[in-house]
């Protein structure tokens, strides 16, 4: 008979940061911008940080991986013991932190996740080099696996149908089965996707994926970016405030926006959508509604275990 040894599973969730308050700006704009942030660039950041109240994005962040580790504890084998810590790119707490805290409580065995469902090389680059060095001050038996894309994940998807479905019940009823649904991401310059074009695949297939849940024709729904950088360079099209003439010219008086990337509350939330695209919208004389986003969502943290589980290989660790 053989004896199953205690182990401690570390689960960490990385996100891009955020500052707090609009104090927190300029150290974040500056972390971000390799230390040339333009002056301008900063006062326009504290504007909108102003507005909306500041990020909650590493307190939710915090708060899903609190959720996340009880799920996977409440299911695991007897023996098994899972911690999760938070770590960002740009904001304490950082990358390293959490490894750390991971590796004080015992972890040596660490399944990271960034937190895009869309997953792409080049962009998302800056997290495994954290992580590797990260690796250099740690023990040489801590071993970390950064999960691959999950933008097709069944929970995921049928979480990201769940609010479509509840932000409809908030559309009257003579404009519930017409209202046009628009879905987001966050917009990258199209020099880095001309490299790189797994992004925009990836989320075409996510997209794709929650329109065939929801059984959407394709004349339902379209597909647009967000949140541009504020450079010269091209970025992706369309833009979501493009977009919004057109609805309104073919005869709609609303509009559903569905973020289908950003998996908590956060600047491109609460500012980006919530204030300039309602603007834009209402503007266009649209009534303006979006999906709530997923936070502590139940069915999307089931979504974050099941990553974590396919990476652990399931069979070996978790209690079928």
């Amino acid at each position: 008979m053989t004896i199953e040894q205690p182990e401690t599973i570390g689960v960490l969730l990385m996100s891009y940061g955020a500052a707090r308050t609009p104090e927190d700006v300029p150290a974040y704009m500056n972390h971000v911008y390799h230390g040339k942030a333009p002056q301008e660039l900063i006062e326009e950041f504290q504007r909108r940080y102003r507005l909306v109240g500041g990020s909650p994005l590493i307190e939710i962040t915090r708060q899903q991986a609190e959720a996340l580790r009880d799920l996977l504890q409440a299911e695991a084998r007897e023996g098994t013991r899972f911690v999760a810590e938070v770590g960002m790119r740009h904001t304490p707490p950082w990358i390293a932190d959490g490894l750390r805290s991971l590796v004080e409580q015992g972890a040596r065995r660490i399944v990271a996740i960034i937190m895009s469902p869309q997953y792409s090389p080049i962009i998302m680059g800056g997290y495994h080099r954290a992580i590797e060095e990260a690796l250099r001050e740690l023990p040489s038996d801590v071993q970390v696996t950064i999960a691959g894309p999950w933008h097709t994940e069944p929970d995921f998807i049928e979480a990201l149908a769940q609010r479509v479905r509840e932000a409809l019940e908030r559309v009257p009823a003579s404009e519930r089965d017409t209202v046009p649904i628009v879905l987001t991401a966050h917009s990258l310059p199209k020099s880095v996707v001309d490299r790189e074009p797994f992004y925009i695949d990836q989320l075409m297939e996510t997209a794709r994926a929650v329109a065939d849940k929801l059984g959407l024709a394709d004349d339902r729904w379209m597909f647009a970016y967000q949140s541009a950088g504020h450079t010269p360079e091209e970025w992706l099209k369309p833009d979501l405030k493009d977009v919004l003439p057109g609805i309104r010219q073919a005869g709609h008086s609303s509009v559903l926006v569905v973020p289908v990337q950003f998996l908590a509350d956060h600047l491109e939330i609460l500012y980006d959508i919530d204030v300039a695209a309602r603007e834009e919208a209402e503007s266009e004389g649209l009534k303006f509604y979006r999906i709530e986003v997923f936070n502590t969502m139940p069915l999307f943290i089931r979504a974050l275990a099941n990553v974590v589980r396919k990476e652990l290989k399931t069979e070996a660790m978790v209690a079928q």
